[in-house]
């Protein structure tokens, strides 16, 4: 039987900033309860109190409250936070010469540390990211491949990570969060072992960086 509390959590996980609200302590839980209980009755099919509304989302800001991260408490996580300007991105169509095209491209710039690169396979594309002045190499290496979208004009603001962010609930959404509040749209993400990649337009780059690196390097 579906509870009062199982359908209030149903519908506050599939709304972010209204549980990051309860999270917070900023909503007055019985205007809530008015706005909800029509979803909430017809879901249940019976009449529900106000009462009962505002004590069940009680319980439930009380644990979101518990298990909320805070930027503070994610400088234990972070060791660094860089930018990396003048990158492309470029999606194509998966095919059986695309890894080979790959290799040489790897193998052409070889020895050029100073480049940036990288490669995420899905199960039917691949994203290639990488370095502005690449561009003609890769246009060239690739050529006759299913080419699906380019973006250019991007940087990456890179944040290096213990090992220990791999048993930490909740990190990599807290940055998203963070950037998402601030209206910072993000293009492209790219995780490592210890690397987080935000890849964004140059326009909201240094805006990004400076809440990121303010808010979970505080003091550094």
């Amino acid at each position: 039987m579906v509870t009062i509390s199982d359908a209030l959590a149903r519908i506050i996980s599939r709304t972010p900033f209204l549980e990051e609200g309860l999270a917070s302590g900023i909503i007055n839980l019985s205007a809530l309860a008015r706005v909800l209980r029509p979803r909430i009755e017809a879901g249940l099919v019976r009449d529900v109190g106000d009462a009962a509304l505002v004590m069940a989302l009680k319980r439930i800001s009380d644990k979101l409250k518990k298990r909320r991260a805070r930027p503070a408490e994610m400088a234990k996580y972070v060791s660094d936070i860089t930018v990396r300007s003048h990158l492309s991105e470029y999606t194509f169509q998966n095919s059986e010469t695309l890894l080979p095209r790959q290799i040489r491209l790897l193998q052409e710039i070889r020895g050029r540390n100073d480049r940036f690169i990288t490669f995420s396979s899905g199960a039917s594309e691949t994203t290639a990211i990488v370095s502005s002045d690449l561009d003609g190499a890769l246009s060239r290496i690739f050529k006759g491949e299913k080419l699906l979208c380019r973006y250019g004009g991007l940087s990456a603001i890179i944040l290096r990570l213990t090992p220990q962010t791999v048993s930490a609930p909740g990190i990599y959404y807290l940055v998203l969060k963070l950037l998402a509040w601030e209206d910072i749209n993000v293009t492209e993400v790219v995780s490592t072992f210890t690397e987080f990649v935000i890849l964004l337009e140059d326009a909201y780059i240094d805006r990004a960086f400076s809440l990121l690196r303010s808010l979970l390097l505080p003091g550094r």
